[in-house]
């Protein structure tokens, strides 16, 4: 579970409360886990990695360079891009990554600095009879990238 207080010395206007609850599941060491974030009008449900440390980001960038129509054939399924859309495009390199050409075939992955997914969620679909469901649901539909995304930094 995350902390219920903002960190104010960053951000000294925030308020002194989040509100929202939120947790990392399945974390294990090393390992992108499955993140959920409950609050009136701010729930979703995420995973994987959010800006990881220089030696991950490496690691995933070379599976990416050996294997990475796996990672594509993940991200084009029809029901996973109808369930997350694209992958978080938080903050990309504008050029190619060290090491690698740029003119590679995966570029627009590899220039990625995040590797995660996110389905923002109603109200609504938080307080009906089926958000059970649906969290089972969006867990297993997300399951594949994340164990790509895992596997990439255990080999």
């Amino acid at each position: 579970m995350n902390r219920i207080n903002n960190n104010l010395l960053f951000h000294p206007n925030k308020h002194i409360y989040k509100d929202h609850f939120a947790a990392g599941l399945d974390h294990a060491s090393k390992q992108g886990d499955f993140y959920i974030q409950i609050g009136p009008k701010c729930s979703l449900l995420a995973g994987g990695y959010w800006k990881p440390e220089m030696k991950l980001l490496t690691s995933i960038r070379e599976a990416i360079d050996y294997n990475g129509e796996k990672l594509m054939a993940i991200l084009d399924k029809p029901s996973f891009k109808k369930t997350f859309g694209d992958m978080v495009n938080d903050d990309p390199l504008r050029t190619a990554p060290k090491g690698f050409p740029k003119d590679h075939k995966y570029i627009n992955l590899l220039r990625h600095r995040t590797f995660a997914v996110s389905l923002d969620l109603s109200d609504d679909a938080v307080l009906g009879e089926s958000f059970e469901q649906l969290v089972i649901d969006v867990y297993k539909e997300m399951l594949p990238f994340r164990r790509y995304l895992n596997k990439a930094i255990t080999v």
